[in-house]
């Protein structure tokens, strides 16, 4: 963790050494959820040999080949609900989830990392993504009680 400051996610100098240090421990992958901070992850994840995972949006051209995936907050689909109810008359206040159902989150293939995804692990992972949104499979949802399990 950088810490709990804005600070926190504006350190990419931070970011490489706990990375580094995370890699001297043996990971294989890192996850980096830590704004402009994750820009020092992926470079020493880089440099380490290992894989890294971005987040919020597609980061995987930072380190082509060493970005293994980017987790995305897809928020435009939010964005363009929101305004399309507002549009209508039919906006309300509140909290409003959206996940993998819904698009609000995905995971991103490209160029820059199709190379690591081979064609049966993408078929994997979008059956697993039909599982999730068909309800087979449940997803934990931490607004339930505040608790991973």
């Amino acid at each position: 963790m950088t810490g709990s400051t804005p600070m926190a996610f504006n350190d990419p100098a931070k970011g490489a050494s706990l990375a580094k240090t995370q890699i001297k421990d043996g990971v294989d992958v890192i996850f980096a959820a830590a704004g402009s901070t994750g820009i020092g992850v992926y470079a020493a994840a880089k440099q380490g040999g290992i894989y890294a995972i971005g987040v919020d949006s597609n980061q995987n051209h930072l380190q082509p080949g060493t970005m293994l995936t980017s987790m995305l907050k897809n928020v435009g689909v939010a964005t363009l609900q929101t305004w399309l109810e507002a549009q209508q008359g039919q906006w309300q206040p509140g909290v409003k989830l959206k996940g993998l159902k819904e698009d609000g989150v995905g995971w991103a293939l490209d160029e820059h990392n199709r190379s690591l995804v081979s064609e049966e692990m993408e078929a994997e992972i979008n059956a697993l993504k039909d599982k999730i949104i068909s309800g087979e499979i449940k997803v934990h949802d931490y607004t339930d009680n505040n608790e991973c399990p």
